[in-house]
């Protein structure tokens, strides 16, 4: 699926056999709606995007406000140390929604979709609740583990929904219509939620994020129409995915490239004061420019994958190369450190909608479990990119050098895509045969 070295021309669109359509495409389950009706219905499906979004990346702008709560004795004598250990909040919700995308996606295809968003959006409130409750950082991170289980899931059920929405041959924009909730989530809700934390305590931001996630069930509740699931759907036939070598490639792509993102986001708050010289009071707007790119990043992915997920996803590994080099290189400034950032987020966002739509080429009829595992893929990008880059940051090596582990992870999933091609190649090959 990636490198910035291949010639034109020498990596097949999609040249790989393709899978049939599968039946969960369901097309035929939804019913007719107007232009308006529809628009609102993916509105809605994009508020809950944009309150998972929040809850996600919100941490990483307010770390030093969270140790400084919960682990005040070990800041002021280990900073470093201090931050890294708060980091397990962000990893903790990445390994949730690692082992909940998967899990709750392969019992529910046969769930209606409507019904289901609602229970997932549920779910999120609650665990919010709790992060914004509980006392000790132990309780937090064991909170924002349940709060990452619904979130692969609220996302793939989304997706589908939204495919169904846009109709055939627009699928890659409707992922992307589904994950531009996320997107714009770190342009507007993560700078406002990270500048509340700080002006009122991080347990406030939490409760904000919240609310959210409650306008959430009533806005999908509302306005997305009763949809039925896939009444073919057993926890076998959407397991059966895992036997497909491109679904486990895919994943791994994912992973590895959005582990290089990861890297640099996680740390993003303490870049942008002990290295690149901003105030505390600039980093929700560093967070907004990052958003911005990420949105845009998103958007122009969608319509790659559109054209073909796997030269698309060439493209979006040779761009977030660059970005990594050019904020190792320069991220030291002011101006590097914000140019560095939205290049890294406009990168690494293109690469979302494009390996979710491969995964849905791929999978064959399991179709919303492979429309999870993106999300599956996003967060052990985002477990792995923030304990990298924590273990050099608690080396001693600065806030930069987590620029560098991204682009050896880059440089990894550069392999990996190009073995996705070969493997199809192989394929195509016994297919002729």
């Amino acid at each position: 699926m990636t490198t910035p070295s291949v010639p034109a021309g020498s990596v097949p669109t999609e040249s790989v056999p393709t899978v049939p359509t599968p039946t969960d495409a369901a097309t035929h389950r939804i019913p007719a709606l107007s232009r308006r009706r529809t628009i609102a219905a993916l509105l809605a499906l994009a508020l809950g995007g944009f309150g998972i979004g929040v809850t996600e990346f919100a941490a990483m702008g307010l770390l030093p406000d969270i140790a400084a709560d919960l682990v005040p004795g070990l800041l002021a004598t280990d900073p470093d140390a201090a931050i890294g250990l708060t980091g397990w909040v962000i990893t903790a919700y990445a390994l949730g929604v690692v082992v909940g995308a998967p899990t709750i996606a392969a019992i529910a295809g046969r769930f209606p979709r409507r019904g289901l968003l609602v229970a997932l959006a549920v779910a999120f409130t609650l665990a919010t609740l709790a992060t914004a409750a509980l006392p000790t950082i132990e309780g937090v991170i064991a909170a924002r583990f349940i709060a990452g289980l619904p979130h692969g899931a609220y996302f793939g059920v989304a997706a589908l929904v939204a495919a169904e929405l846009m109709g055939p041959g627009k699928r890659g924009q409707g992922v992307a219509l589904v994950l531009a909730g996320l997107t714009v989530s770190t342009v507007i809700g993560v700078p406002i939620i990270t500048a509340a934390g700080q002006a009122a305590g991080w347990r406030a931001a939490y409760l904000l994020v919240a609310a959210v996630f409650a306008a959430t069930i009533l806005a999908v509740r509302i306005l997305v129409p009763p949809i039925a699931g896939d009444p073919n759907s057993t926890i076998r036939r959407e397991l059966a995915a895992f036997a497909r070598p491109q679904v486990w490639i895919a994943v791994s792509v994912g992973a590895i490239g959005f582990g290089g993102f990861f890297a640099v986001y996680s740390y993003i708050a303490p870049l942008a004061t002990e290295e690149a010289g901003f105030s505390a009071a600039a980093v929700p707007w560093l967070l907004a420019s990052t958003g911005v790119g990420m949105t845009l990043g998103n958007l122009l992915g969608g319509r790659l994958a559109d054209g073909g997920a796997t030269r698309a996803v060439f493209i979006a590994f040779a761009g977030l190369a660059a970005a990594l080099t050019l904020t190792g290189l320069a991220g030291g400034t002011p101006v590097g450190a914000a140019i560095g950032t939205f290049t890294v987020g406009f990168t690494a966002a293109a690469l979302s909608p494009i390996i979710q739509t491969r995964l849905m080429d791929v999978a064959g009829d399991s179709q919303t479990l492979a429309a999870a595992l993106n999300h599956s893929a996003l967060n052990l990008g985002n477990a792995l990119g923030a304990f990298l880059g924590g273990l050099v940051v608690v080396a001693g090596f600065g806030y930069l050098a987590p620029a560098w582990v991204g682009l050896v992870l880059a440089a990894i999933g550069v392999g990996l895509a190009l073995l996705s091609v070969v493997v199809a190649r192989g394929e195509g090959a016994r297919v002729r045969g």
